[in-house]
């Protein structure tokens, strides 16, 4: 992800709320995403109250950030 935003997390503050976040189930699919991304895709929908599909580009596609937000 290149997009520079005050949203974003800092690696700092990932790593104090990483561990909330579950790990991929054994045996099932792996994650081809990171939640890193993910994160910061929904911070930047609440901050900037845009829509989920006015998500920019070089963030992870909407509906995928969308069914992490719901979920």
């Amino acid at each position: 992800m290149s997009k520079a935003d005050r949203s974003n997390l800092t690696w700092e503050q990932w790593e104090l709320i990483s561990d909330l976040f579950p790990e991929e189930k054994p045996g099932g699919r792996p994650r081809k995403l990171a939640l890193f991304n993910v994160v910061n895709a929904i911070f930047y929908v609440l901050c900037q109250r845009c829509t989920w599909r006015g998500l920019p580009g070089d963030f992870p596609a909407w509906a995928t950030v969308y069914g992490y937000f719901w979920r």
